[in-house]
């Protein structure tokens, strides 16, 4: 059955000049392929294939202006004519398939990771190092100037306009407002000689690249900083913009130093929409509103009732670069949906790794990860459908391969079953409809409950084993008391916790059971208002920065988060959402301890030494999250067996759940069968 259409998103936006065929603006975002001459056939081909998806307007990855704006070292700038041609690489590929292309002018300011770093005001970042140097206004000046160059360069690229961002804590936006500009002059001090420095920069563009070019301008409607700009302000700096000449005002959310989530996976769908609505009255050009717009019905519902003009998605069209074109086709339902996760884009990127995506592994990969027809078919048997077997089957399948997939468990999804269930992380439902409408579109042969065997996988001509892991079991005095209980079996339903409750491994899985365990009623991540409220958000940015004290809710139990390991527990999570679970658990009250001696479990709790003192944790249950073990035993049973034998994801290494490893490895092996 097709699924509703989406008129608005689909209609087109007449800017005068120009005529965009839909609502959907591919937003910024940084891949890595922005940084390197060598690079750039990659990222027109990723840009391509989105231009080729459907996507009505597409914004770059930021580059720099000046050499002082660069992210890092040699990162990507535009600066002079000679950089000119390897860009018309990507306005070509973009133009090629009718969608417009924008290139994002972006100046780090005091975020800048390298000496050269400039900003309105001395202030070191708390996310640099390196202390930037006070422009003067004789370098303000050279800065202005060095953006209109740059968006002349632009037009001559071939770029349809230019993205100026002023939001997310850069350097326009370390100009607009208190907490960054302790200036006396006239570019500091006032509302109006702060967001002077902006305002100029889109006048001497607008200037610079004549009336035909679009002219976007990234405001920060909601800094979620100390001393940001209150709703005041923010009206008049866009009322500013656009009598300057903005073309568009996208929406910019929190600041890279911000207290609070803007774009994980526990923000909810949407939430900040309603702060793009609030502006509607107040200007005349078109709004974009951004952040957790995943699907079709959620972007319809914001155009529809008015609250913007665009919406802008950058992470889920690195998840599916079909998205317009499936939404379009009445195909909603076959979108690989961005989770949110962070691990193979945000994560990657400040690893200084290029941006990939853990649902998708061919994004930023097109040139390399080609998903081709095959000429000689084979018999591939895959066992497990966890997220590995999954993408290994569907790949295989869809290059034409006849595939059965083998899983002993009633339904498909693996370990995603259990994520599934963790506060926050509700998305993880849609990867499974994906890969449920997969298997029905490549015609892979499905077969539920069943324990595959060396008899059944004989006759094939592959065998890729995807069957995943079980956990650690637990050698300590006590192991088997009543009150021990693996994760699996407490996420499943088996066993319902007890109001205490201590947790011996404080890594992914444990940070995500401790979630699961003082969650009280339904995930915040489902109610953006409570959720605002928990994490203390003002969307009426009557307080400076939008921020008001946070609220959370209170905890079902009282648990303790354990690790043998000294230091602080957490540590090794994402390097984008790692911050994020450590403020949720220690909103809730839990008791998170590094260093600890586990002795014995008996009826009096769990016995344990933490720094030289030995406690006795009276607790109802002690829940096992000590690390996994692989299931490969028919690996060693298929020897001699079966000509071609495969171990991918989690079978082959038991690491942490690492999802973005397994349907990489299932998608890769997938692509050579």
């Amino acid at each position: 059955m097709a699924d509703a259409p989406f008129p608005h998103l689909l209609s087109p936006l007449d800017l005068g000049f120009v005529r965009l065929r839909n609502r959907v603006l591919m937003g910024s975002m940084h891949t890595g392929l922005e940084d390197r001459r060598g690079d750039f056939p990659k990222l027109a081909a990723y840009f391509a294939e989105r231009a080729a998806g459907g996507v009505g307007l597409i914004v770059t990855g930021g580059f720099a202006p000046s050499v002082s704006g660069w992210l890092k070292p040699f990162a990507g700038k535009l600066t002079r004519r000679g950089e000119v041609s390897r860009h018309r690489q990507v306005t070509a590929a973009a133009h090629a398939h009718d969608a417009r292309i924008c290139l994002q002018l972006l100046h780090a300011g005091r975020y800048a990771y390298h000496p050269l770093s400039v900003s309105a005001s001395a202030l070191k970042a708390p996310i640099s190092p390196f202390r930037p140097r006070a422009l003067s206004a004789r370098g303000i000046g050279r800065q202005i100037e060095a953006f209109a160059r740059s968006a002349q360069l632009a037009r001559e690229a071939g770029y349809d306009g230019v993205e100026l961002m002023g939001s997310e804590g850069y350097l326009l936006n370390q100009f607009t407002v208190a907490r960054t500009n302790r200036r006396d002059d006239r570019w500091g001090g006032s509302v109006d000689n702060r967001m002077r420095f902006a305002v100029e920069i889109v006048r001497r563009v607008r200037e610079a690249c004549g009336p035909d070019f679009i002219v976007i301008y990234r405001l920060s409607l909601l800094d979620l900083v100390e001393d940001g700009n209150d709703w005041p302000a923010i009206v008049a700096q866009a009322r500013a913009v656009e009598a300057a000449g903005a073309t568009i005002i996208n929406t910019g959310i929190g600041w890279h130093e911000a207290r609070v989530p803007t774009i994980a996976t526990q923000v909810p769908r949407a939430a900040f929409a309603g702060i793009t609505a609030r502006l509607k009255p107040e200007v005349s050009v078109p709004l974009v509103a951004t952040n957790r717009i995943n699907m079709p019905a959620v972007a319809e519902s914001i155009l529809a009732s008015g609250q913007a003009d665009m919406v802008s998605m950058a992470r889920p069209l690195l998840a599916d670069p079909e998205w317009v074109a499936k939404a379009a086709s009445g195909r909603a339902h076959a979108i690989n949906t961005c989770i949110a996760c962070n691990q193979a884009c945000l994560d990657h990127v400040f690893q200084n790794r290029r941006a990939s995506c853990l649902v998708n592994p061919r994004a930023c990969h097109e040139t390399e990860l080609a998903y081709v027809r095959t000429a000689t078919p084979r018999r591939i048997a895959v066992v497990g459908a966890g997220p590995a077997g999954l993408a290994c089957a569907t790949v295989a399948a869809g290059r034409g391969h006849a595939v059965t997939l083998f899983e002993a468990a009633a339904d498909i999804g693996g370990q995603f079953n259990l994520a599934r269930k963790i506060p926050g992380k509700e998305e993880f439902d849609e990867t499974l409809r994906y890969f449920r409408n997969r298997l029905d579109e490549t015609g892979v042969e499905l077969r539920l409950g069943t324990h595959a065997t060396p008899g059944l996988l004989a006759d094939h001509d592959a065998v890729v084993l995807a069957t995943g892991v079980v956990p650690r079991p637990l050698i300590l005095e006590g192991a088997d008391h009543p009150s021990v209980v693996a994760y699996d079996e407490l996420l499943r339903g088996s066993v319902v916790a007890g109001p205490r409750v201590a947790i011996i491994g404080a890594g992914g899985i444990g940070f995500d059971v401790a979630a699961f365990l003082v969650q009280q009623g339904p995930s915040p991540s489902l109610d953006p208002a409570r959720w605002m409220v928990e994490w203390g958000v003002d969307p009426d940015s009557s307080t400076p920065g939008g921020l008001r004290p946070a609220v959370p809710g209170p905890p079902a139990r009282e648990v303790w988060l354990l690790q043998r390991s000294p230091g602080r527990p957490g540590a090794r999570l994402g390097r984008t959402t790692g911050w994020i679970h450590r403020a949720t658990l220690r909103a809730k009250g839990v008791h998170m301890l590094g260093g600890v001696e586990y002795r014995r479990i008996d009826d009096a709790g769990l016995h344990v030494v933490v720094d030289g003192v030995q406690r006795v944790l009276e607790v109802d249950h002690v829940v096992v999250c000590a690390g996994q073990e692989s299931r490969r035993e028919l690996a060693t049973l298929l020897r001699g067996r079966c000509p071609e034998v495969h171990v991918i994801g989690g079978a082959g290494l038991a690491a942490e759940l690492d999802a973005k490893r397994a349907i990489d490895e299932g998608s890769r092996l997938a692509a050579r069968l």
